[in-house]
């Protein structure tokens, strides 16, 4: 490349080629622009050529840039006809008619030229061609320069003599004593070019957006994203259907992943400058719902395995990425202490499915059930008289689940009033936990059993004496609950 101090064998051609193209626009259009080395411009393109693309200004102008600006590290012409670039303004030549534009000055070939890529702040060009203690030694056109080492990346730089021989972009900070001492920056270079990246990449994006990025960290909360100079986050509840899954197992470091944005806010940048944007992203959007195929009713006796336990219950995978809760009411004192650790497997019932939260209720399977059968909610009989055990004492009363049953739906009070004893009997030790007792069902409800010791015994002894009596009366019935259930079906 080359200044407009300088003289090519090439400006001719590039003259030739910029006046052939201005000459394709109306008179009234070729009105000179204000401009001056160092603005920043952006620029449609208008015609690609095999050593320069054209840009239009504002309609009133055109520029040139060399195509070797504009190549990627692969060779490949990075931008087409129509597409919006930013440059800067590196060379101006109205003797010629041209204004030629660019990502660098190139190499300035005086101490002069320096100057003005120092005051237009636009990079050179510069050959790392040694390594001090204090930084980079750097040739720029001739002229020697210095780059601080805190200077010479954006991050920590490990081996600084692997720079040696390349030629790299530098901000032009400090020229003292005529050209003598003359210091760069890299790393200014490198945080410009990701504002702008980052600044592209957040204008283009959008709620709903899907787009691919790289993962550059992950916390137990979720997992950061680099979009391409801006970053975003996917929440642990975005990672996937599947709630138990670990982020950390999920996603690693370096992983290119695909991501919808779900969320974007703007926000103060803190002390130290940074991000004004908070964008959510989510891996889960993009793939497969299992609830969109759930295949499961309430009812339906189902075999899970118990991933997670909690204060409140234990959660039971149905199926993959489908989890239900079997609360702690519904497994009772003793089951809720111990019964199956994680990993185990457990017979459950399907109480409840709410496909709006995503949410299923499960409740015991009760004695010789089967996985895929259906259990209905039978009720027990008002005046049944059945058999239980006491599982828990209050002081006002025992709860007693009645045999063959498992969950809340068959555990039931017996009042102290019901239990045909003193008042101020000690409960505990009359009616230890783990006792058999034979109860009458005196009411029934969604979750309201009501049973009676006394009732029982009253029954009991009227049957007795009716039976003396040569009568034929029994009791209403007699049995478990798993026998009611077996004679419903």
């Amino acid at each position: 490349m080359r200044t407009a101090m300088e003289s090519d064998p090439k400006d001719d051609s590039f003259a030739a080629l910029f006046e052939s193209q201005a000459s394709k626009q109306p008179p009234q259009n070729r009105r000179a622009r204000a401009l001056r080395v160092g603005d920043k411009l952006e620029a449609v393109v208008v015609q690609v050529g095999k050593e320069a693309v054209f840009v239009e200004l504002d309609g009133k102008q055109q520029a040139f840039l060399e195509v070797a600006e504009l190549r990627t590290p692969e060779g490949e012409l990075e931008v087409k006809l129509g597409d919006t670039i930013s440059a800067r303004v590196v060379e101006i030549d109205l003797s010629k008619g041209f204004v030629r534009l660019g990502k660098t000055m190139g190499k300035p070939g005086s101490v002069a030229a320096i100057e003005q890529a120092r005051e237009a702040q636009v990079a050179v060009e510069g050959k790392v061609t040694g390594v001090n203690k204090g930084g980079l030694e750097v040739e720029i056109g001739g002229s020697r320069a210095f780059c601080p080492m805190g200077q010479a990346d954006a991050k920590f730089l490990e081996d600084p003599k692997a720079l040696i021989g390349q030629t790299l972009r530098f901000l032009v900070t400090d020229v003292r004593e005529g050209g003598k001492n003359i210091v760069v920056s890299r790393k200014a270079v490198l945080q410009r070019e990701a504002a702008e990246a980052a600044d592209k990449s957040a204008r283009s994006l959008v709620v709903g957006a899907i787009v691919r990025g790289t993962v550059t960290g992950v916390r137990d909360f979720g997992a950061f994203v680099d979009l391409g100079g801006v970053e975003g986050l996917i929440p642990r509840s975005e990672v996937a259907h599947d709630r138990s899954v670990n982020v950390g197992d999920a996603l690693k470091a370096g992983d290119v992943v695909e991501v919808q944005v779900t969320d974007m806010k703007e926000v103060a940048p803190g002390k130290q400058g940074g991000a004004t944007k908070k964008i959510t992203l989510s891996l889960k959007a993009l793939a497969d719902d299992p609830w969109a195929k759930l295949d499961l009713a309430e009812g339906r006796v189902v075999l899970g395995t118990v991933i997670r336990t909690a204060e409140f219950g234990k959660f039971v995978r149905l199926a993959p990425g489908i989890d239900g809760l079997l609360h702690v009411s519904e497994l009772g004192k003793k089951a809720a202490a111990g019964g199956a650790d994680v990993g185990e497997e457990i017979l459950v019932v399907i109480k409840k499915i709410d496909r709006g939260a995503k949410k299923i209720s499960l409740v015991p399977a009760p004695e010789g059930a089967t996985p895929g059968a259906t259990v209905t909610d039978v009720s027990v009989a008002i005046g049944a008289i059945v058999r239980g055990v006491v599982e828990r004492i209050e002081t006002y009363g025992v709860f007693v689940q009645l045999d063959g049953t498992k969950g809340r739906a068959g555990r039931g009070l017996v009042p102290s009033q019901e239990l045909g004893v003193p008042r101020g009997t000690d409960l505990r030790k009359a009616f230890p936990e783990g006792t058999a007792l034979v109860v009458k069902v005196l009411e029934t409800g969604d979750g309201r059993l009501r049973l009676s010791l006394k009732g029982a015994k009253d029954d009991e002894e009227r049957a007795q004496f009716e039976e003396a009596r040569g009568k034929a009366a029994v009791p209403a019935s007699l049995g478990t609950f798993a026998d009611l259930l077996r004679k419903r079906r």
